[in-house]
């Protein structure tokens, strides 16, 4: 079949991210000499800038890693919740839900650190060397993708009355980021500068880098974190609140590496994230699966896909959170999803089902119930 997109092959290296210049950014550190290591962390940070509605630096990153020769790892990048976020401080506030925007809605943040972690563990060049080209697209700029400026203003009004610094970076001169014209973000290219400034002193390599995950978590950065924190801003509930995250919430998370989630199919095994993420979510839809499959294509095998990604992400819904209190290997049983498989019917289905490994009961929040009962 013609395609003017040819498969790519090399024999040098290969990147692929979901945007050309972090793509391109991450194979310009592998011609210099990087490894794919430091590949990875400078794609991710250029990631932050020119794809801002989809990801940033304090947001959450899962990172599976295979070191030649080793076992395949994860790297958890996705923060706790501030210790001041139980129930109870939510319901003092009259909140049936964590609000889905606003400071009350954060986690501690867990991209950054994850990032230096990677590179400090497993990469060669400085933090300087892979944060060059991240910082020459925020300052010099770059033609950003439709989709930012199209995010930008469904959250126009907001950007303008409740998160204004936001809107001096994405609403300059009241006009959202737009395909064909330069976009830029200072603020973030200062902020690396800065930060690249205070580290340079701290040593060698590794040094900087730790001197990097300090000032992240106490430094410049996490005062500008716990300030907005503080800030009372507008969310979904309706009312201004002020957020729960603190200095020590900060200073005392960091990024560690677990054991993946794994499942045996077809001579392959599969690694993914815990269920702190959505990953197993795809090992139990790998094990709802029948011995033999309907042909490739057919309606059969779309509606039996289908069905049973349905049920998997219902136990996602219903199970998924902390890995400590999930059934994981019980929702992977053989026995389980023997008996979750016989749900599958010929008419595609319109219900959540969470099931009950182990005889548990499922624990759907009440958002989840909601969505559960609402007709068709």
């Amino acid at each position: 079949m013609f395609t003017t997109r040819p498969t790519l092959q090399g024999t040098f290296g290969m990147v692929s991210s979901t945007h050309w210049l972090a793509s391109q950014s991450a194979m310009a550190v592998l011609e210099r000499g990087g490894n794919a290591y430091d590949a990875a962390v400078a794609g991710a940070f250029v990631l932050h800038v020119v794809e801002p509605h989809l990801n940033g630096p304090a947001g959450e990153v899962p990172i599976l890693l295979a070191p030649a020769g080793g076992e395949v790892r994860v790297l958890c990048g996705q923060g706790v919740a501030p210790a001041g976020a139980g129930v109870a401080r939510y319901r003092g506030l009259g909140l049936g839900l964590v609000p889905g925007t606003g400071p009350l809605a954060a986690a501690v943040p867990g991209a950054f650190d994850a990032w230096m972690v990677l590179l400090r563990d497993h990469g060669t060049q400085t933090l300087a060397e892979v944060l060059r080209h991240a910082v020459g697209y925020a300052e010099d700029g770059h033609a950003p993708v439709e989709r930012v400026g199209e995010t930008v203003e469904t959250v126009r009004e907001l950007f303008e009355t409740e998160w204004t610094s936001s809107a001096e970076v994405y609403l300059p001169g009241g006009h959202a980021p737009r395909p064909g014209e330069l976009f830029r973000n200072p603020a973030l290219a200062a902020t690396w500068r800065r930060l690249l400034d205070e580290v340079a002193g701290a040593g060698d390599r590794v040094a900087q880098i730790e001197a990097a995950r300090e000032v992240w978590r106490t430094g410049f950065i996490a005062e500008a974190l716990v300030r907005q924190a503080r800030r009372p801003t507008l969310d979904t509930s309706g009312e201004r609140h002020t957020g729960t995250l603190t200095a020590a919430d900060l200073a005392g998370w960091s990024a560690a590496y677990e054991t993946p989630a794994t499942y045996d199919w077809n001579g392959w095994t599969l690694c993914k994230a815990g269920p702190w993420s959505q990953g197993p979510v795809l090992l139990q839809q790998l094990a709802l699966l029948p011995p033999e499959l309907p042909r490739y294509g057919s309606a059969e095998y779309v509606h039996l896909l289908i069905e049973g990604c349905k049920l998997a992400m219902a136990d996602r819904e219903g199970w998924y959170g902390d890995a400590a209190d999930v059934p994981l290997t019980d929702l992977l049983s053989d026995a389980y999803n023997t008996a979750r498989r016989k749900l599958i019917t010929g008419r595609a289905s319109h219900e959540l089902r969470p099931g009950s490994p182990g005889g548990r009961v499922p624990r759907l929040s009440a958002h989840a119930r909601g969505a559960a009962a609402a007709p068709d």
